[in-house]
């Protein structure tokens, strides 16, 4: 399709999502931008539970947010989509999906807390997508806070270049503003934001402050240095240009601060938004090879589905509009399901409240009502112009349990149910326990099963009976076997099945007996084994991986090699190589020295300090390891490994234990040999 849409129209697009830990204000800091920008007019609250982007009755209810919502708005000529994500650890995947689809992110820390455990699980996400970021230190108005040691634990535990472009203006303790670095001014909230002089008794610090950035710009900018060695200063406009460039490539982050629910920093963090974050035109092609596409809307359409959601009005398939143009009533391509999909209408998206539009265009985030069929990850694309991009990676559950409906009426319901949540949450599996015939629901933690299940409750009117959680166990290998040998041999009328193959099975890293994944390799020669058939053999051990020969848990951390195999002129092909690759794993399996591996998170408790005694005490006997603890203003903040298994009720004993003051938080590990 043409369009005259220009190169322009793009550069002021920016597609940002606000990641942090539980807590630290993310929704807020959203509110507060949807006010300035128009978007709303009263603000909403979320001990109020009168937000626009925590709209779900449960979260509400809960305090939290679960789903990440997306709403559209702008600033200084600029269009903004703003996600606002989840901050829990049982809906990192939700965070993971946003990560996949967005140009760039703004960071909250707490002022107090600093980095927590779901900051850093985040942070990390965000590196492994190469999104740009930059940091917004919130809750400047908290006892205790200090923003110099939350910079610190962002340099500390992050690993990032942090640059902070603002310093905070006190009255008395009362926090009223801050300083903008960049074209030194202080900026004072009161019914509004008023700008004037630096205050006198700052001037110091800000021209300290001002040079040590200079500086940092400087020592990673060409152009910067340049300006800095002729001039021995940076001017504003150079310096942001700078900054910009430096926090596109990852170089640096910049760090402002305020206080979100005193509505205290929000212009200057829309400003920064705009000033620093890319724009779809400032993010690399997409796709692979030959065939990549960037954001222009002259190129064929290639657009990557990240959320499916059920509504009363039918379901919405939210997707990312990479490059091209898709207008309503377009049929289009599902490269994943190899189908194609009518798109009847095209909505611009305020959280739970929608806009119907006539087309989006390279650069937009938008939700399609038509597709049928079309799952999270997938590819959408010109019928003509068929392209595959990369999905974002589901991460794999950890709790399961059994449910059942309360009547047998309501069973099959529950199973189209289940259904449809998995479809709408990848990190959501339901399958049937072949010896017992129960259902098993299996997610991210004790509280994504408990939101599921309220979901079936409240929204589909299911009366559901759930067992106890368990845990996600793995199996591994401990010690290999060498030289397996395996033939199949399947004769049975018209063409057979012949394969043979010969594997060497060990532990994926020696060192390390937790270490989860699997790597196939082949050192046949003289071609015994063609290359096609080599692809059927690791095919099939990764069947033979589903299932362990200890208690059936699937089974990771395993490197097979393929040494040496024979074929048979007629009787070999990919189903019989396929079927040898499978059935010879699970005889190597079995034939080595296996061990169960169980999950591990890491455990961060804050208690007062009176109750540390009990709360280590209490890790203990879990088979807690305490990695450390630090002191602050009258509590102590304890981090400890501890299986997953041991923490279930975890919350209402720590509550017993410290008289309802006590709060934690917990952040996957990975794996380790289970006792």
């Amino acid at each position: 399709m043409r369009t005259n849409v220009s190169r322009q129209d793009l550069a002021v697009v920016r597609n940002l999502g606000i990641l942090a830990h539980v807590d630290a204000g993310k929704t807020t800091v959203t509110e507060r931008m949807l006010f300035l920008t128009g978007i709303t007019h009263k603000l909403g609250e979320v001990h109020d539970g009168t937000t626009v982007t925590d709209f779900d009755p449960q979260e509400r209810d809960r305090g939290i947010t679960i789903f990440a919502a997306a709403v559209s708005c702008r600033w200084d000529e600029h269009r903004l989509t703003v996600i606002d994500t989840p901050g829990h650890v049982d809906f990192s995947d939700e965070v993971e999906r946003s990560l996949r689809v967005l140009d760039g992110a703004v960071a909250v820390f707490d002022a107090v807390a600093g980095v927590e455990p779901q900051s850093e699980s985040v942070w990390r996400r965000a590196d492994r997508y190469g999104v740009p970021r930059i940091a917004f230190v919130n809750k400047m108005d908290r006892a205790g806070a200090d923003l110099t040691a939350a910079v610190a634990s962002i340099r500390e535990r992050l690993h990032p270049v942090p640059l902070l472009v603002q310093l905070p203006v006190y009255d008395g303790d009362a926090f009223t503003g801050v300083v903008d670095l960049v074209r030194p001014r202080a900026l004072h909230w009161g019914g509004g934001v008023v700008e004037g002089p630096v205050p006198e008794y700052l001037a110091d610090e800000v021209a300290h402050a001002r040079r040590e950035l200079e500086e940092a710009v400087a020592e990673r900018h060409s152009a910067a240095l340049e300006e800095f060695v002729e001039r021995s200063e940076l001017s504003a406009d150079t310096l942001t240009a700078a900054l910009r460039e430096l926090t596109l490539v990852g170089e640096v982050v910049p760090v402002l601060c305020g206080a979100a629910y005193r509505d205290i920093g929000i212009e200057p963090l829309l400003d920064a938004v705009v000033a620093y974050l890319p724009s779809p035109l400032d993010r690399p092609a997409v796709g692979d090879g030959e065939d990549r596409r960037g954001a222009d809307p002259a190129e064929p359409l290639a657009a990557l589905a990240f959320k499916v959601h059920a509504t009363p009005t039918g379901r919405l398939t939210f997707v990312r509009v990479y490059s091209g143009v898709l207008a309503k009533g377009d049929t289009v391509f599902d490269a994943s399901g190899g189908r194609r999909e009518r798109v009847a209408r095209i909505l611009r998206v305020q959280a739970d409240r929608h806009e119907e539009v006539e087309r989006a265009i390279a650069g937009d985030i938008v939700a399609l009502v038509g597709p049928k069929a079309v799952r999270v990850g997938a590819t959408l694309c010109a019928p003509d112009a068929p392209v595959q991009l990369e999905p974002p990676v589901p991460t794999e559950p950890v709790v399961s349990v059994a449910i059942e409906a309360k009547s047998s009426a309501e069973t099959e319901k529950l199973a189209l149910a289940l259904a449809r949540l998995a479809d709408e949450d990848p990190s959501l599996t339901v399958r049937t326990d072949p010896e017992t015939g129960q259902t098993l629901l299996a997610g991210l933690g004790e509280l994504h099963l408990e939101v599921v299940v309220e979901k079936l409750r409240r929204d589909r009117g299911l009366s559901v009976t759930v067992g106890k959680p368990q845990v996600a166990y793995r199996e591994t290998v401990v010690r290999g076997v060498r030289g397996l040998v395996y033939r199949h041999v399947k004769q049975d009328g018209g063409a057979g099945q012949w394969a043979h193959i010969v594997l060497d099975v060990r532990p994926l890293n020696e060192s390390e007996p937790g270490a989860t994944g699997f790597e196939f390799e082949s050192t046949v020669v003289g071609g015994r084994v063609p290359a096609e058939f080599v692809h059927a053999v690791e095919a099939g051990c990764r069947d033979a991986l589903a299932e362990g020969p200890l208690a059936g848990h699937p089974v990771t951390g395993v490197r097979v090699t393929l040494t040496d195999g024979a074929t048979h002129s007629k009787d070999s092909s990919d189903l019989a190589f396929r079927t040898a690759g499978r059935l010879g794993l699970r005889d190597a399996l079995r034939a080595s020295v296996m061990a169960i591996l169980e999950p591990l998170v890491e455990l961060t408790v804050t208690v007062p300090e009176d109750y540390v005694g009990a709360v280590l005490g209490d890790l203990a006997a879990r088979r807690g390891r305490v990695a450390g603890s630090v002191s602050r203003t009258g509590v102590v903040v304890v981090t400890a490994t501890v299986p997953l298994a041991e923490l279930f009720g975890y919350a209402t004993r720590l509550r017993s234990r410290t008289q309802g003051r006590g709060t934690f938080t917990t952040r996957p590990l990975g794996y380790a040999p289970a006792p």
